[in-house]
């Protein structure tokens, strides 16, 4: 498997997140890819989805949070 360049990626924060530091980040200027990493380890793993998935996803969420 080959590891990603991650030197110039832009990570951003969810609007949600709510200063505790339990936050995710993405990105989205990944060469095909959108990116996706724990906040509290910059350095750590970083999970990948396509674009359609990362769509899906959101979505999903969106429509499960809209229900509470």
């Amino acid at each position: 498997m080959n590891k990603m360049d991650m030197t110039c990626v832009t990570w951003r924060k969810s609007t949600r997140s709510n200063g505790s530091g339990d936050c995710v980040e993405v990105a989205a200027d990944l060469a095909g890819k959108v990116g996706l990493r724990d906040s509290k380890d910059p350095n750590g793993p970083v999970l990948t989805f396509s674009p359609a998935a990362w769509t899906t996803f959101v979505r999903a969420t969106k429509a499960e949070g809209s229900r509470h």
